[in-house]
């Protein structure tokens, strides 16, 4: 086995704040001696996080031991993260939101069809995000199997109406369409067989919804997400994990 040193590209405020929460942690379950410290569980589960892998060479420990260290991590962090109920109460502070899927890939066979997404044509499990007017991310769903589509998603966790309850205003594409409520989504048709006016709107429409990427791409720089070889029971603790990070990181 070699091991070599490397850099894990995760701010130290990060660090910080999964360190201090794992040190709360063991101080209420009255944990005894470990090979660790709560620092180094910390860097360990955030390189789980960010480099997709448990590192378990490069701490001293096993396996099974590292899988276990990153895995309490995750499970502290995603009950940290906030719920549609907190996000709706933060959206309520803001001129609108902005509502959008995306497929979280991951290693399913052929024969997993709940997990095929037929407009992605991959498997993988679906993810509705809300973000305020400039991108930043207020919440993210529990994962639903890849065949789900993104409005049957948004119903299914009660995002419609919970932000209709709010009276606050949301823009969506044209996979919401139906939606109802307060979810805005463009005029759907050819873009030749729309009018001056409904193209404007569309236009204007789809340069508010762009900023919504800025949040997938936060997301999925957390490698762990972008090609996830894990039970599929794991993806929304794993999601919620990486969500408590980064709103504890920009506040």
């Amino acid at each position: 086995m070699l091991v070599y040193p490397s850099g894990v590209d995760v701010s130290s405020s990060a660090l910080r704040f999964l360190s201090a929460r794992l040190r709360q942690h063991r101080r209420a379950i009255g944990s005894r001696w470990r090979r660790l410290n709560p620092g180094r569980q910390a860097l360990l589960a955030l390189a789980h996080l960010r480099m997709g892998n448990t590192l378990a060479a490069g701490f001293g420990i096993g396996t099974t031991t590292a899988y276990r260290y990153a895995t309490e991590a995750v499970e502290l962090l995603a009950g940290l993260a906030p719920t549609l109920a907190d996000a709706i109460r933060v959206a309520s502070t803001k001129a609108f939101v902005i509502l959008d899927g995306t497929l979280l890939p991951t290693d399913r066979i052929a024969a997993d069809r709940p997990f095929y997404s037929g407009k992605h044509k991959k498997h993988g499990m679906n993810l509705q995000v809300l973000t305020d007017p400039f991108g930043r991310l207020l919440w993210a769903s529990p994962a639903l199997p890849g065949a789900v589509h993104d409005v049957r998603a948004a119903r299914e966790h009660g995002i419609v109406d919970a932000l209709a309850a709010a009276d606050i205003k949301c823009w969506a594409d044209k996979a919401y369409r139906g939606a109802s409520g307060t979810v805005r989504t463009p005029y759907w048709g050819r873009w030749e067989t729309l009018s001056t006016g409904q193209q404007a709107v569309n236009r204007s429409h789809a340069k508010i919804r762009a900023l919504v990427e800025q949040a997938m791409a936060t997301l999925k720089s957390w490698r762990l997400l972008r090609k996830l070889r894990c039970s599929t029971a794991r993806v929304t603790s794993l999601v919620r994990a990486v969500l408590a990070l980064h709103l504890a990181s920009s506040e």
